[in-house]
């Protein structure tokens, strides 16, 4: 089976090539690639090459592919996985792939640390690290690009799991958000903070009473607040502000009166920003928990915490860049269940618009660069569909799709891409 593959050399050094895959082993699985979704990560991978954890010290000589957030569907699967897969079978992957190597373990990924695995590919083939840690994962949900998106919804929730509270007089961390607490998501209305808001607005099993979402982008605030009106979380039993810290004189004593000057139980932070975080430390109720989300590229980044409050009022901090294997299953579960992510979706792509979005990916404004590996398509915002559909039928036909769902990406429109863009 020939592939088509971004394929990371070294340092920026990216190729699109056209190569050809090995037969799969029994304990291996041919897969079609639909779409990728690209992540912060892999424009830190594509600057930082050989220099990067999970990028192998041969890369020159034994090219990775990049992609870890993808579905597609499976074509051909090995002797000893045909009990579990078959073809036709959708499916999503969870990337983090941990395994022993004496007394060091060893984290790699698809996406960074594989020559035949990646979601910038036509075809791939999924290694036994990643069957034999049962990391491929069966999306029965409709579409494609909710299974791409699976990871990054995973991370969130598995941030969330990560977050403990105490009690008086016990040792023992109660694992997980406070049930009827007071949260704040700053900095939230990126592509993962608005993950975060739609879990949790949409969570079953335990939910805060207040969610304040800050930001110092007022067009982006105003787009959150159109996908998850503040009406929808009322719904779900949740009161839901969003605030502009940018505009306001104190942003900590606006964001405690939000919260009734007591504080807020758990804070995420969604940017590697020092004021953002010590924002987040000022406006920790007594055994609050600060989740540092952001990951900074900067091994010297630090922030001011207040330890005072760290001795008396038992406030806390953690760190989570991922999620694991049943946070991913938790985000496939709430998708079959109807969770939509297509919020997080600005700009569609095809595989030839991979590069230059890779490299360039802090410069490009909005959401999500959702990509569809077989097609041959520049990199496109959403909201430019209508300009572009006064004189291309292919955009007129796709900005009538994306209007039944106010201007969102969703699963017809997919489908007529899919059937009727250029292939690569």
């Amino acid at each position: 089976m020939r592939t088509k593959a971004v394929r990371l050399y070294g340092k920026e050094d990216l190729r699109l090539e056209e190569f050809e895959l090995p037969p799969i082993k029994d304990d291996e699985i041919l897969a079609k690639v639909v779409s990728d979704s690209i992540c912060m990560s892999s424009y830190k991978a594509a600057k930082q090459g050989t220099g990067h954890k999970r990028i192998p010290n041969n890369a020159a000589e034994n090219p990775t592919i990049i992609g870890h957030e993808f579905a597609g569907e499976i074509i051909e699967v090995g002797a000893k996985w045909r009990h579990k897969f078959k073809p036709g079978q959708k499916y999503s992957i969870q990337p983090a792939i941990y395994y022993e190597d004496g007394p060091v373990g060893i984290l790699s990924a698809p996406g960074y640390s594989y020559p035949f695995i990646g979601g910038d590919a036509t075809y791939v083939i999924i290694p036994k690290d990643v069957l034999e840690q049962d990391c491929l994962l069966v999306y029965d949900g409709p579409g494609f690009y909710p299974a791409s998106l699976a990871e990054p919804l995973s991370c969130v929730i598995g941030a969330m799991h990560a977050n403990y509270h105490t009690k008086p007089g016990s040792y023992i961390h109660q694992m997980e958000i406070k049930e009827g607490g007071k949260m704040a998501i700053l900095a939230g209305v990126g592509p993962m903070g608005l993950a975060a808001v739609n879990y949790v607005i949409n969570r079953k099993d335990r939910k805060p009473s207040l969610l304040v979402v800050s930001d110092i982008s007022q067009e982006r605030l105003d787009r959150a607040a159109t996908i998850f009106p503040p009406r929808l979380a009322k719904d779900n039993g949740i009161e839901l502000a969003y605030l502009n810290t940018g505009k306001v004189p104190d942003p900590v004593s606006a964001l405690k009166t939000l919260a009734d000057g007591e504080g807020y139980d758990d804070v995420f932070v969604f940017a590697p920003v020092a004021p953002v975080i010590e924002q987040g430390d000022a406006i920790l109720a007594i055994d609050g928990c600060l989740n540092f989300f952001a990951g900074p590229s900067n091994p010297e980044f630090s922030a001011k915490m207040n330890f005072y409050n760290v001795h008396y009022a038992s406030t806390h901090i953690v760190g989570t860049s991922g999620g694991n294997n049943d946070d991913m299953v938790e985000a496939l579960k709430y998708m079959s269940e109807g969770l939509d992510p297509a919020g997080l979706v600005t700009h569609i792509g095809g595989l030839n618009a991979v590069i230059d979005i890779t490299l360039n990916l802090p410069n490009i404004p909005g959401g999500k660069k959702l990509i569809y590996t077989h097609i041959d398509l520049p990199l496109t915002a959403i909201d430019d569909f209508d300009m572009l559909g006064k004189s291309d039928p292919f955009f007129f036909e796709l900005a009538k799709r994306v209007a039944l769902t106010k201007g969102l990406w969703n699963v017809e429109a997919e489908e007529y891409l899919l059937e009727n863009a250029p292939g690569i």
